[in-house]
């Protein structure tokens, strides 16, 4: 019950991770109102965890103004906002995305980032945990461009407005996770089952990142075990981004590696 009687906002809440991450949270006690565009599974989630359900269009910087307005309206504070919706967006090569979809694809993954860090903020008068999801591929060339770009910016956006705000006693930090089986994900390789395999015989630990892991990451950092960690990224990758070379790397002969000067 680290999170006993907090006030979360997440959105992106209705499936996937933001689905896990509302559970968790609920489990630990947090008090929760939940955003997305599928009203009826977001519905049915609020209503199994007890929380509240709004309708939001994170691309709309007044709907997202309007989900944080609720929040207060409802329970008096906000402590923790979990910028979370998201979708995989433009694909391609660089010379054949359209402009529209590129725009598009950055409104969702990092415009929304952008108006719910804003509008936490000045809802966070006595401090408080803004958290966003970011991506291997926002540490990392491990995504399409568009994907790419937006999960970088998010991670630059954090460390700026942790610095910002730190002054506040507002932390703000955001979670990269690797190839997580979600929706968004799934679809790229046809079946859960072929992007478990795909991600096992990948990931140097040759495990499967799960959406609870990403939800326990989330946990860890809005609760008062994070409360000197601002500005961060941390990566649940089953070690993707950081060991990549494997143990027979360094097992080689000096040869192998370029002799001695």
């Amino acid at each position: 019950m680290r999170l006993n009687g907090q006030v979360t906002i997440v959105t992106g809440a209705a499936s996937g991770l933001g689905a896990a991450t509302a559970r968790r949270f609920a489990a630990e006690g947090a008090r929760l109102v939940l955003a997305d565009l599928s009203v009826d599974a977001g519905s049915a989630l609020a209503t199994e965890l007890g929380a509240t359900f709004v309708r939001t269009d994170v691309t709309d910087e007044a709907e997202v103004a309007a989900l944080v307005d609720a929040a207060m309206e409802r329970h008096g504070r906000l402590d923790c906002m979990i910028n979370n919706a998201g979708k995989l967006g433009a694909v391609g090569g660089i010379e054949e995305i359209a402009a529209a979809d590129w725009t598009a694809t950055l409104a969702v993954l990092l415009d929304s980032v952008f108006y719910g860090m804003k509008h936490a903020a000045r809802a966070m008068a006595g401090g408080g945990s803004i958290l966003s999801t970011t991506s291997v591929g926002g540490v990392a060339a491990l995504a399409p461009h568009a994907y790419t770009t937006a999960k970088h910016a998010v991670v630059g956006l954090t460390r700026s407005v942790a610095s910002e705000l730190a002054a506040r006693q507002i932390r703000v930090n955001c979670v990269a996770p690797g190839q997580v089986p979600t929706g968004l994900t799934i679809d790229a390789y046809s079946t859960a089952d072929a992007l478990r395999s795909f991600a096992a015989a990948r990931n140097p630990l040759g495990t499967v990142v799960e959406p609870e892991e990403i939800a326990g990451a989330f946990a860890y950092l809005a609760s008062t075990d994070g409360r000197n960690i601002t500005g961060q990224v941390l990566v649940v990758d089953s070690g993707l981004v950081d060991c990549r070379l494997g143990a027979d790397y360094y097992r080689r002969d000096t040869a192998y590696v370029g002799g001695t000067r």
